[in-house]
């Protein structure tokens, strides 16, 4: 089994950091990660994307974002 890397972490909060964080800070955040997928998704269909698991992290992360912000808009 492959260690994970440690820069991955500061790319990507963990839930726990983005509970956290604003609504608002979430809703930048959601909107950046959300971009980044559509650059992936982009380069993945020409070719030039060299980590295609990183897909698939991304669309955790999105995942992720999402999941807290529907926690904190539903507690408010």
């Amino acid at each position: 089994m492959a260690a994970k890397k440690k820069s991955d972490k500061a790319v990507r909060p963990a839930a726990k950091d983005l509970r956290d964080m604003s609504a608002e800070d979430l809703r930048k955040a959601l909107a950046e990660q959300r971009q980044e997928l559509m650059s992936a998704r982009f380069k993945h269909a020409a070719a030039q994307l060299e980590k295609t698991s990183e897909l698939k992290a991304m669309r955790r992360q999105v995942a992720r974002i999402e999941t807290v912000l529907n926690e904190k808009e539903q507690r408010a």
